[in-house]
């Protein structure tokens, strides 16, 4: 999860996919050649799979099911690129596609699915599906009433990392409303210390931790049917719903003595790497809070930081505006299929199973929404309690807006506009400028 947040993502659902770049067609060769969706392809004992997963998280995954490859004699290849939106977009237009392929965005899903490039989930991935997770992660796999694949691993977003050692040294308790949170935050700024910490530096994805912030007031302050319409676009940009999560936001990330902790000014933050620099300001206690997805965990454990809820760091998740707010983002990938042959829905189908889950999981660093996942197997207690929140039936979990949208505006314009807002540009500006992405198709 963390390393696709530090590309450019190019593709979108409602813009059409973007067939421009190469052809990168090693590993390929799956069901893209074998017709539209229906058609059996040829088992010939490998399936090949194309993804944004790479370095030692690639090594993780292929980790993961190289014991049921043996015991089931089917070879997976796996194939990570930092250019998946572009390639997959090329390949399927070419026909050389993989017979599966894991993308982080149900947008694109979606447009693959419409234009006819992906395979009806099987009979045995549906029964996964309605089994182990959620409706509405289910729902991110469906397009026009047709589940076309599973989830695969999840994040959950909104958590705020702080010190509790800090906290308790100064009597600062964990707020439970957001009105609390903005009253802590006056409190240690008038102790003489900046209260917030916060990188927007993320190469040419630079700003998709902004967007993360106002999709999480978003859903606390205006709900999760608001969430919906805002992403349709029935609600715009410069609706005053949204500009009032940006009103908010600006209450913190464009105060100059709330920002930035540890690493310097307002201006700051579009400069600073999201990651290492923002973790090591935390574990060293010069950053009282921050705010950032489960998977920081890793970030804050690479920076020598033991995170407990008696250690280093520990989190908690933005409060909404009553206690108890139960409304979480997320974000995570979907397992879709371009080949019908009987080893790739084999495979398909056990990337659904609470088994496969449970043996990535145990490996470290990810987590799934997976209802039969044992919280217990997750390598942190953060990580744990993510799971938890998942798996929680009360818990309203939306997916990551941006990658909902349109690529043109959820990872065009609402990027590029949350580098503007922070280097100044009015809010109404900025709201218009994000907006105007939006195809008109």
């Amino acid at each position: 999860m963390r390393r696709r947040y530090s590309i450019p993502i190019i593709a979108a659902a409602a813009a059409g996919l973007v067939l421009t770049g190469c052809t990168d067609s090693s590993g390929g060769g799956g069901g893209g050649g074998n017709g539209g969706p229906g058609d059996v392809g040829e088992a010939d004992g490998t399936v090949t799979i194309l993804g944004t997963i790479i370095d030692t998280e690639a090594d993780l995954l292929e980790q993961s099911w190289a014991d049921w490859e043996k015991e089931n004699k089917i070879d997976i290849k796996y194939e990570g690129t930092q250019e998946f939106e572009d390639i997959i977009g090329t390949r399927a237009q070419s026909g050389d596609t993989p017979d599966l392929a894991i993308t982080p965005q149900p947008g694109l899903v979606a447009d693959l699915a419409k234009r006819g490039y992906l395979q009806p989930a099987p009979d045995a991935v549906a029964a996964n599906v309605e089994k182990n997770w959620s409706e509405d992660w289910a729902a991110y796999a469906t397009t026009d009433d047709v589940l076309y694949g599973a989830p695969l691993m999840a994040s959950v977003k909104g958590f705020i990392w702080y010190s509790p050692k800090v906290f308790a040294q100064n009597g600062w308790t964990v707020p439970t409303t957001w009105d609390e949170l903005m009253t802590l935050t006056k409190t240690i700024a008038d102790s003489g210390t900046k209260p917030w910490c916060a990188g927007f530096g993320s190469d040419a994805a630079t700003g998709w931790p902004g967007t993360d912030w106002i999709e999480d007031i978003v859903l606390r302050q205006s709900g999760p049917e608001v969430y919906d319409q805002w992403v349709a676009n029935d609600i715009p940009f410069t609706d005053d719903k949204i500009k009032g999560a940006f009103d908010t936001l600006g209450e913190i990330l464009l105060n100059p003595d709330y920002v930035n902790a540890g690493i310097g000014d307002v201006a700051s933050i579009n400069s600073t790497p999201f990651g290492p620099d923002i973790a090591a300001a935390v574990v060293d206690g010069k950053c009282p809070m921050t705010h950032q997805a489960s998977f920081f965990d890793g970030f804050l454990t690479d920076a020598g930081g033991k995170v407990a809820e008696d250690g280093d760091v520990w989190a908690f998740l933005t409060p909404g505006t009553e206690p108890g707010a139960s409304a979480v983002t997320g974000g995570g990938e979907i397992v879709a299929a371009f080949s019908n042959d009987a080893d790739t829905q084999k495979v398909q189908e056990y990337l659904s199973s609470p088994e496969w889950a449970n043996s990535r999981v145990k490996l470290g660093g990810v987590i799934s929404a997976n209802k039969g996942l044992d919280p217990s197997n997750a390598s942190s207690a953060i990580l744990q309690q993510a799971i938890t929140i998942l798996q929680d039936p009360e818990t309203t979990f939306r997916f990551d807006a941006s990658d909902l949208m349109p690529g043109a505006v959820g990872a065009g314009t609402f990027w590029s506009g949350m580098v503007d807002w922070i280097n100044g540009t009015p809010t109404d500006d900025v709201l218009a400028s994000i907006e105007a992405g939006w195809p008109s198709e």
